[in-house]
């Protein structure tokens, strides 16, 4: 999987953006165990890649739910 852009992930909805990351920490997971079998991988920079894409998402949904979460000035 390639790595996501940021301008690529804000344009995605939450629910999918979740789906995405519970995609990507399945993919993740075979890569880890991959490495510690000793399996070489297609592409060992695959495992530093798609930690980053998981950040990205995780920032992103944090920043969606922190304004959904605002309240307006006026109230107290």
């Amino acid at each position: 999987m390639a790595m996501l852009k940021n301008k690529e992930l804000r344009t995605i909805n939450p629910r999918e953006l979740k789906t995405k990351l519970e995609e990507l920490r399945k993919e993740l997971i075979k890569l880890n165990v991959q490495k510690s079998t000793g399996t070489s991988a297609k592409n060992p920079k695959q495992i530093k890649i798609i930690k980053k894409t998981i950040a990205r998402i995780l920032t992103l949904l944090q920043k969606k739910y922190k304004k959904l979460e605002k309240k307006p000035e006026g109230e107290k």
